[in-house]
């Protein structure tokens, strides 16, 4: 490639390195917060309450039912002075938190499946026995019923988690320079276009190669 035998690629390795590493944050701090805010709403969706019930899922149904884009796109457009007030004064500030704040939010809604199915796969027996032993059924959940279900899930969510690194290019619709946003600024700019892109490509598919053939190892573990 001609950019790549170019002495240019010097000062390009180090713009992509850092988009990289803007998209590994947004993908690793949704990842937490995803997993974490959807452990929350599976919880509530199993609620005996019915009105804590409903909300949860309404929830989840509702940012089921929207492309992602579309989400990220609310959040940087529809309440950008919110973001100024909160999150920074700069347009780059705003343009990082709200795709934090949308991916995390957006992929919440299917880590809570994905931890709903972990817990409906527990036992019941395992629920009361935990009430037996005098734990309330908050102590329960937490204790015993959500470490089972999290260990059962755990390709699930680790696969989800290579699906949403994926997903991170689409920030570039708000202009925010991740890998894939920085590489095609590059390749734009110097008219090597095609050969950005397919480096681009090239390195989303090593990383998600290697992390499915990870959760593929440890699907076969739990198998034997």
């Amino acid at each position: 490639m001609i950019l790549l035998e170019s002495q240019h690629w010097t000062s390009v390795a180090p713009v992509l390195l850092s988009g990289l590493w803007m998209t590994a944050r947004i993908a690793l701090i949704a990842i937490v917060v995803g997993i974490l805010w959807g452990t929350l709403l599976a919880a509530l969706r199993l609620s005996r309450i019915r009105w804590v019930s409903w909300l949860a899922a309404a929830y989840v149904n509702l940012f089921r039912s929207v492309p992602l884009v579309m989400v990220i796109l609310w959040f940087f457009l529809v309440v950008p002075q919110l973001m100024h007030a909160l999150f920074g004064n700069t347009v780059e500030d705003i343009r990082f938190t709200s795709a934090l704040v949308a991916f995390s939010l957006f992929e919440a809604a299917y880590y809570s499946e994905i931890m709903r199915a972990g817990i409906l796969s527990i036992p019941r027996g395992q629920f009361d026995a935990g009430l037996a032993l005098g734990f309330s059924r908050r102590e329960t959940m937490r204790i015993i019923i959500l470490p089972q279900a999290f260990r059962n899930m755990l390709p699930l969510l680790l696969t989800q988690a290579v699906i949403l690194f994926q997903d991170t290019s689409l920030v570039y619709v708000i202009g925010l320079s991740d890998f894939f946003g920085s590489a095609y600024k590059i390749g734009d700019r110097d008219g090597h276009l095609v050969e950005m892109m397919l480096i681009a490509g090239t390195v989303y598919f090593l990383i998600s190669f290697m992390a499915s053939q990870w959760v593929a190892r440890l699907q076969k573990k739990r198998i034997r």
